[in-house]
């Protein structure tokens, strides 16, 4: 936030899959409420929802937060967005906030996923045949849930750096508060990332899974798609970054 207002006068923030929109609020008390411009819109599918947060904006006199009635795929969203958020969107949901966040320039993601169960379900209906020992990782329902879940987040990490995001993985809080707690945070520093995008698609081809980001941003599997660079490819250098994005901090040791 600190970063998106220093550059933007009128930063425009999203909370993908609101619900009763209580991290918005925070976010707009703690940075929008006595800033000088900057919005923030939350979007939520039930309309309940939508209008008891529009009521406490009101009633708080919020005036620059927006709301919006739409699942998170079928949302209006504006031309371009400087941070999204979204906090325990369901399943494929994080996927819909994700391509959301690619396609219209965030400068800052921020997502905390929760109930990744489409990869596991892949790998149940043995879409996946990854070679060697590999499916022993996920024999079991509980190893499969666990070790889904894992998958999907890994290629949700490899996806933002693939589109030039500089992704850190870490844990939003103490496990005693939530165990759906990996918060994965990406800043946007270049306009793509060849390697990462290499590395995807050779991990897409070896564990056979093709989750709803990938196919929503047309991202196939090492070998399967047309005129594409083949699984051993020599990667090329990351692009120049973006014009508008902050230059990236040295990797961490």
């Amino acid at each position: 936030m600190e970063d998106v207002q220093a550059r933007h006068a009128n930063p425009l923030v999203v909370d993908a899959g609101s619900g009763n929109a209580y991290l918005g609020f925070v976010v707009y008390e703690l940075f929008l409420k006595d800033a000088g411009g900057g919005e923030l819109l939350s979007i939520e599918g039930r309309p309940e929802l939508t209008e008891r947060a529009k009521g406490r904006a009101e009633r708080l006199h919020f005036d620059r937060m927006r709301f919006q009635t739409a699942h998170i795929d079928q949302a209006e969203y504006p031309e371009r967005i400087h941070v999204l958020m979204a906090l325990h969107a369901c399943d494929t949901a994080t996927d819909d906030a994700l391509v959301a966040a690619i396609k219209h320039g965030a400068d800052h993601v921020a997502v905390v996923p929760c109930c990744q169960a489409e990869v596991a379900a892949q790998l149940k209906e043995k879409k996946a045949k990854p070679a060697g020992s590999m499916s022993l990782l996920f024999q079991h329902p509980w190893h499969r849930r666990e070790f889904g879940s894992h998958l999907t987040n890994v290629i949700r990490a490899l996806t933002l750096e693939a589109f030039g995001y500089q992704v850190t993985v870490t844990e939003l809080t103490g496990w005693e508060h939530s165990l759906k707690n990996e918060l994965i945070l990406g800043r946007r520093v270049h306009r793509d990332n060849r390697r990462a995008r290499l590395q995807l698609q050779a991990l897409l081809a070896e564990t056979g899974v093709q989750p709803r980001l990938t196919r929503l941003l047309g991202i196939t599997p090492a070998g399967a798609a047309a005129g594409g660079a083949e699984p051993d490819a020599e990667p090329t250098p990351d692009a120049a970054p973006a014009p508008d994005a902050t230059p990236a901090s040295p990797p961490e040791p």
